[in-house]
């Protein structure tokens, strides 16, 4: 692996990661009325793109850290859906 992929590794590890804290509070406080839906919605698209990218480039770390990173966001919106008061 070079820096290079590195970087982009810790990167893509480092946006997946962001989200999980906000899905932990809204689990532990159960609410969450204060997180916008439509800026999950629109993460979620980008992340998508990011993983077509991915795809399109064959790029690995690329494809891996943003599925991950669909995944929580996913959660999420789910959570905004569950808690909405």
């Amino acid at each position: 692996m070079d820096w290079t992929q590195g970087i982009g590794i810790a990167a893509g590890i480092c946006t997946a990661t962001s989200l999980i804290p906000q899905v932990i509070k809204t689990i532990k406080e159960k609410k969450a009325e204060d997180v916008s839906l439509i800026t999950l919605l629109v993460l979620g698209m980008g992340i998508a793109l990011w993983i077509v990218y991915g795809i399109k480039r064959d790029d690995m770390p690329i494809i891996a850290t943003n599925s991950f990173s669909l995944l929580v966001n996913i959660t999420m919106v789910v959570l905004r859906i569950k808690y909405k008061k």
